[in-house]
């Protein structure tokens, strides 16, 4: 099965599908787990770790290009080891922390949803400018690096990118306002 067909599969529920990306890249998925966290956690740690960056792939399939999974994965990886690594920092040591903690946690969970609403809103975008979009802003590449791996000259991924911010930008003053 190609990565196409197996992300195709994936976003039309089949769970064989995530068995297969599952089976693929949990070694490369750990890797990058272990080198975020280290040796402060254990060996469960980064399993339950990678299960969260799986978990996501199945519930964020729509969002992910069939050329994108590998970085894609990656990025979650890092994102969810870095959480982990920050839940294991909280203490709670004085009555004081408690307040400190619930101020976190309204923080965390305002975030969160903030996520959510950038989530909807670029896998609202079409798909050619969705993959611009993720490729430039959450996997980093290049613009030049996106114009030669797309065909699509540098200037109209410049202009997509203008014109992805501004349709993003919009959507989140809907949701919010």
């Amino acid at each position: 099965m190609t990565e196409a067909a197996a992300l195709a599969r994936l976003q039309r529920g089949r769970e064989d599908a995530l068995a297969w990306f599952i089976d693929k890249y949990t070694a490369y998925v750990s890797t990058v787990i272990r080198y975020i966290i280290g040796g402060s956690m254990t060996e469960a740690d980064v399993e339950e770790v990678a299960s969260d960056v799986f978990l996501e792939l199945w519930k964020q399939s729509a969002c992910v290009s069939p050329s994108s999974v590998r970085p894609w994965l990656g990025g979650v990886a890092r994102n969810k080891a870095r959480q982990k690594l920050r839940e294991r920092g909280l203490t709670l040591s004085l009555d004081e922390d408690l307040i400190a903690i619930d101020d976190d946690l309204c923080a965390n969970l305002e975030q969160e949803e903030r996520d959510r609403l950038v989530r909807a809103a670029v896998c609202a975008m079409e798909p050619t400018d969705r993959e611009l979009f993720l490729r430039y802003y959450f996997h980093g590449q290049p613009i030049a690096a996106i114009s030669k791996e797309t065909g699509i000259p540098e200037s109209t991924v410049k202009s997509r990118l203008r014109r992805g911010r501004e349709k993003l930008r919009a959507a989140l003053e809907n949701a919010l306002f």
